[in-house]
């Protein structure tokens, strides 16, 4: 029973706390401030604050009915109309809506397969049939329709690498005969996340081993890819090489001399230093930057990633930039999921993946708005000179976003200067951006935590637009009245003279200004503070 009582009591507690918030603490002239906002002011540095008198209800709250009275007079003169202003509000309200255009979840999993990503990695092999960005439809159709052509044919039992070296139109499956550059067949050989053109990366990492992708679309065309393997990754390494360039017997000759000396414990350094043909790492001892696989040639890369203990050397090899021998330095094997995390999740910031990111807010936003295309008014995107019809001709409501209505004109406006994609195209990308620009819009009306801090920055913003008029330049132009404000009161310094005291008088000056500037506010309007809510906050915070 006591138990029962308690928990009423401090449900009782917690409704009368919440019932007290939404009270009205201050009027001021006609608008009502709540109890809520003056303890969200007051609250917000109080663990800051060790002085028990700047913790003091009386005096925190006439600072704050100060704060709004100038805050009421920069909204009367105006200030929120200057363009300077606007433009300052229209930046910020990006930077605080861009964690709001983030799916969480999204992101979370998405952080999730990408570190599976990195912690394995994938051998596989294409072919690529290339079309534009901007191909008209009946061009993709013809490049999807020959691809497909080719996926048949090797599911039909036909070689993949084969009908690579005939069919691709990636130059490196031929490979370039006068230039002694082997064709890779479509081989890609093994790579990880970030590596690949991310819709790419994403098919291969879907495709079963073994198994040949449906045709997929990147930035280059239409590819089919085959999965070769899936393998834990090796990580990173640093190591150090000598290149002879040349692929003839006399550079054989020559690094196997060199291999001779190192073998008779010759500094590895060194012999980069005197012999390597490798400009840029020669100076350094021969030592290249850090790599992973998928970043070398073949040969190079098996070399490297064979060698199993600091220090150890290869012994020479050929790749088609000449002869090396390889020395690693150091291993950086795969970190922990908790390791990587902070990283990954930066990488992606970076990465084309973000629009996933915001696409899937679109696509949650398309099925809780109220979303209604005039399909009578869409009819001019089968017009040829659409950008020509005049203003006057497209004022009827295109699309709709809840109680948000937006013509023709708007749309023919967003293509002016998009003529590279067809005009059905341009049309969805138009109603994403408009589905998005309404949820920023309405994030005030959403998002507490987003419309407090937005109201703080954009009052914060007024506030020092009106010091900067009303105190700061008036008083550094006011020559006269600084003069004679420290002739009234050189008592309070120990200098005779303005000059040598000029910085302090300056800063009283202005203490002094806002002071009578502040009893001029106070007289000019009513302001109301109502005593039960106040004695009932005081008690508040003394408990």
């Amino acid at each position: 029973m006591k138990g029962k009582f308690l928990s009423i009591c401090i449900l009782f507690l917690a409704i009368s706390v919440y019932s007290q918030d939404s009270k009205t603490l201050i009027t001021i002239n006609k608008e009502k401030i709540s109890v809520a906002d003056f303890k969200r002011v007051y609250e917000k540095n109080l663990d800051a604050i060790d002085n028990e008198e700047a913790k003091d209800i009386h005096k925190n709250l006439d600072l704050y009915i100060n704060y709004l009275l100038k805050v009421k007079e920069a909204y009367k003169i105006k200030l929120d109309t200057l363009p300077s202003y606007k433009r300052e509000i229209a930046t910020y309200k990006n930077q605080l809506a861009a964690p709001y255009l983030q799916d969480t979840t999204f992101i979370a999993d998405l952080v999730k397969e990408i570190y599976f990503r990195t912690k394995n990695e994938i051998k596989a092999k294409h072919i690529l049939i290339r079309t534009s960005k901007d191909a008209m439809p009946k061009d993709t159709l013809i490049a999807y329709n020959k691809i497909l052509g080719i996926r048949n044919r090797i599911v039909n039992g036909e070689s993949f690498e084969k009908l690579a070296v005939e069919t691709s139109e990636d130059r490196s499956a031929k490979g370039d005969a006068k230039r002694g550059v082997p064709g890779n067949k479509g081989n890609l050989g093994y790579f990880k996340a970030f590596q690949m053109v991310t819709s790419f990366e994403d098919v291969a990492f879907t495709t079963k081993v073994g198994k040949v992708s449906m045709p997929f679309r990147t930035q280059y065309g239409y590819h089919i890819l085959k999965v070769d393997d899936l393998r834990p990754s090796k990580g990173e390494i640093e190591a150090a090489h000598i290149l002879i360039k040349d692929t003839t017997n006399a550079s054989k000759v020559k690094i196997d001399k060199v291999y001779k000396r190192l073998l008779n414990n010759e500094s590895f350094e060194k012999l980069a230093n005197l012999f390597s043909d490798d400009i840029g790492s020669k100076a350094r001892g021969g030592k290249l930057n850090k790599f992973g696989t998928g970043r070398m040639v073949k040969e190079f890369e098996d070399a490297a990633f064979s060698l199993q203990n600091i220090g150890d050397y290869s012994k020479p090899f050929k790749t088609r930039f000449g002869w090396h021998i390889v020395k690693l330095l150091r291993k950086h094997p795969i970190k922990s999921f908790a390791e990587m995390e902070k990283e990954l999740r930066k990488k992606i910031k970076r990465s084309s993946r973000m629009q996933m990111s915001e696409k899937a807010i679109i696509n949650k936003l398309k099925s809780t708005y109220n979303i209604i295309e005039f399909e009578s008014a869409k009819q001019i995107l089968n017009q040829k000179n659409i950008r020509s019809i005049s203003k006057d001709s497209l004022q009827n409501i295109i699309l709709s976003i809840n109680n948000k209505q937006i013509t023709q004109e708007e749309f023919v406006n967003y293509t002016r200067n998009r003529r590279h994609k067809p005009i059905f195209v341009l049309f969805e990308m138009f109603k994403d951006k408009e589905i998005l620009a309404y949820y920023k819009e309405n994030l005030v009306n959403t998002e507490p935590e987003y419309a407090y801090t937005l109201k703080e920055y954009e009052d914060g913003l007024l506030l020092f637009e009106l010091m900067q008029q009303k105190i700061w330049m008036k008083s550094s132009k006011d020559s006269l009245g600084l003069k004679s404000y420290f002739n009234n009161n050189k008592a309070k310094y120990n200098s005779q003279e303005l000059k040598s005291v000029k910085g302090e008088v300056m800063n009283d000056y202005q203490n002094y200004l806002e002071e009578k500037w502040i009893a001029d506010l106070r007289e000019k309007n009513k302001i109301k503070v109502h005593k039960k809510q106040l004695k009932k906050l005081i008690n508040y915070y003394k408990d």
